[in-house]
């Protein structure tokens, strides 16, 4: 079991060209265009490709075309997990001056990052008609920096979830997981299906985020969400026992992974929980809007907090920015009001599998799972992914991945540890 190499140099070239970016802002950034000037053109950047996430993401263009029937859209998505390969595309484009006009990106230190680099546009006009009073407070805080808002959310995904395919778990004679589910017991459960003969944990190796969600995830279990609030504020430990004990437990999920992982993406080991062909998955609840497209139901595939985490929301939160120098700014703040239109919102998050972030979206026509998991967004506390570039700068981030990287190849806590260190000695935490 690996981390595919190719996606954690794609990470590294992010890291390195947002670094670039940072450059350029000394020597004065892009220049702001005028937001009032009408024209005929947007461009849109995403990574949304697959097979729920294309169809959700074309209720914002064609609700964004609705309404303003004199504006074509480009639609300049890039296939990857995560964003891995449309951040590096994005980032020669910001390099090179030449950005799209909105583009996708994380919300807390991924949004504070182009801000710092001056390469997006204050938003906060798109924040009217309620919608700054109408959004879930710790998220708009995460899109908020010196006051001002840079990014509009889609929705919030939930990041501690386990699946698990209830047909599979039968005939290995488990029982499925109930909202007290502890890790002793889902360690315990994995065993009795792989001694079943079957294939116990479903892992998308090939797209790294996958693996690094999964001890993202063990670590929470570990420290709680009172711990991962110190984490997000620089002041954690990570030479604790809680990171060696959590890295153990990340090696012994690791023995029961599929054995063909490091083949699969995202998409294509959530297909194969769907089939039935595992037991178990754990990864953000994207998975569950891919889930239904491969006529998962409510009663085949369940799902409940990771075990550990049931305190706790980690939330992946998809924003959309507008460039400053965007050729089409005052098209750009439209879509980003568009994100936030109460209709366009509830039937992307119906598709996506993701939770609106605005309490005057009704949830009502949600699916069971997705009111869960917006009731568990409300209630919080809303813990932010170091994964996904939220709770930490992407020197941090890459950091993290290289250390996850590290260790599944080594097993050697201590590489982890090294590898991490090199990145938290150059980090300095967003408004800090």
């Amino acid at each position: 079991m690996r981390i595919a190499m190719s996606r954690k140099r794609i990470q590294f070239a992010v890291a390195a060209a947002v670094s670039g970016a940072v450059i350029l802002a000394g020597c004065g950034g892009p220049t702001e265009t005028s937001a009032d000037k009408a024209t005929s053109n947007l461009e849109v950047m995403s990574w949304w490709t697959s097979a729920s996430e294309a169809p959700a993401f074309k209720v914002f263009t064609d609700a964004y075309v609705a309404a303003n029937s004199g504006v074509s859209i480009s639609n300049a998505a890039v296939a990857g997990g995560a964003g891995s390969q449309a951040r590096v595309d994005l980032a020669k484009r910001l390099l090179a001056g030449n950005p799209p006009d909105v583009w996708q990106t994380f919300d807390g230190a991924a949004t504070a990052a182009y801000v710092r680099s001056k390469q997006v546009r204050d938003a906060s006009s798109a924040f009217g008609n309620g919608v700054k009073e109408a959004m879930n407070p710790a998220i708009l805080d995460a899109v908020t920096v010196d006051g001002k808002q840079y990014a509009m959310p889609t929705g919030a995904h939930r990041s501690n979830v386990l699946f698990f395919n209830a047909a599979a778990l039968d005939e290995a004679g488990v029982a499925a997981p109930t909202g007290d589910y502890t890790p002793a017991e889902f360690v315990a459960d994995l065993e009795k299906v792989k001694v079943s003969g079957g294939t116990a944990l479903c892992l998308g190796g090939r797209d790294a985020f996958t693996t690094v969600e999964l001890f993202e995830n063990v670590l929470l279990a570990q420290v709680g969400a009172d711990g991962w609030q110190k984490l997000t504020d620089d002041k954690f430990d990570w030479g604790s026992k809680a990171v060696t004990d959590a890295l153990g437990t990340l090696d012994t999920l690791l023995a029961y992974a599929d054995a063909d992982a490091d083949e699969q993406s995202w998409d294509q080991a959530v297909a194969k929980l769907a089939s039935g062909g595992c037991a178990f998955l754990t990864m953000n609840d994207s998975a569950y809007g891919e889930l239904v497209k491969d006529g998962a139901t409510e009663s085949s595939v369940g799902e409940v907090a990771f075990p550990g985490t049931s305190d706790g929301y980690l939330a992946v939160v998809d924003v959309f920015v507008a460039a400053t120098s965007a050729p089409n700014a005052k098209n750009a703040l439209g879509f980003l009001a568009t994100l936030a239109d109460p209709a366009a919102n509830l039937e992307f998050n119906k598709i996506k599998g993701s939770v609106p972030v605005l309490k005057n979206v009704d949830v009502a026509s949600l699916s069971p799972y997705q009111q869960s998991a917006s009731e568990a967004l409300w209630k919080g506390p809303v813990l932010r992914s170091i994964t996904h570039g939220e709770a930490m700068d992407p020197a941090f981030t890459q950091g993290f991945f290289d250390g996850v990287s590290a260790f599944v190849r080594t097993r050697d806590t201590s590489v982890f540890a090294k590898k991490l260190s090199e990145a938290v000695n150059s980090y300095r935490p967003a408004g800090h």
